[in-house]
């Protein structure tokens, strides 16, 4: 039980940083905030990624370009154009660390007014506190787990962000539903996500890129909007606008 709990916090936990912090706030600026919270959710989205963390600089830039050629050649991770989500994905984790070592250059349009923290992006990125985050995941596992079929979730845990990413640019391109013809082959997939938290409604967030609620129909339901709402609220963020 302690470990599905485990498993459970860290998935969702991980997966609502990366949608809050590196998506909505770095690459979309859908909100403004103080640089003491800035740094806060920073600070939050590294230890909850964990092993996986998301460079917040090579994020932004990589999605404004997926968004500037939405299933075209030059989209950095088009389903429409690999075989498989293995194949996608290597290319994307690729791109991803040539931004980050900042080898890849890209169109000035797509650049700036992203987050940075060089000591964090540093050690996040580094090899060394992958390391560490895995050997603390997996000792939890040894102390806490109960049958052995458990620690068939521990990869899971090391290659969070990636799976993430995997599930919503394969599947969110591929399969599902369209309210909009956004001249692409963007898809809700399901009209109720909340196992990706809204991410998964990528017809609707092509069509809206800079708005911080995902679901447009009555029925799609964006579990981030309503924190994001309470935290405009307490004056922690800014909306750039409040539905």
């Amino acid at each position: 039980m302690i470990i599905l709990i485990f498993f459970i916090a860290h998935w969702f936990l991980s997966l609502f940083f990366q949608t809050f912090f590196q998506h909505r706030y770095a690459s979309h600026r859908m909100f403004t905030t103080s640089k003491f919270w800035e740094r806060v959710f920073y600070l939050m989205a590294y230890l909850c990624e964990g092993a996986s963390f998301l460079n917040p600089r090579a994020y932004a830039l990589m999605h404004r370009e997926h968004h500037a050629y939405s299933d075209t050649a030059k989209d950095p991770h088009s389903p429409h154009f690999f075989p498989d989500v293995f194949q996608m994905m290597s290319y994307t984790v690729k791109t991803f660390k040539n931004y980050i070592q900042k080898g890849s250059d890209t169109e000035e349009r797509l650049k700036g007014n992203y987050p940075e923290w060089p000591l964090i992006d540093r050690m996040g990125s580094s090899l060394l506190s992958r390391l560490l985050f895995g050997a603390a995941y997996t000792c939890f596992y040894i102390i806490f787990a109960t049958h052995w079929w458990l620690f068939l979730l521990l990869p899971i845990h090391f290659m969070m962000g990636p799976i993430h990413g995997a599930i919503v640019n394969w599947c969110g391109h591929k399969y599902g539903y369209t309210n909009f013809d956004n001249k692409d082959k963007s898809k809700n997939t399901t009209p109720f996500d909340f196992l990706l938290l809204g991410e998964l409604f990528q017809n609707n967030h092509h069509r809206h890129p800079n708005s911080a609620n995902f679901g447009v129909k009555w029925f799609e339901f964006d579990p981030v909007y309503p924190v994001m709402k309470l935290m405009h609220w307490m004056r922690i963020i800014k909306l750039r606008k409040v539905y």
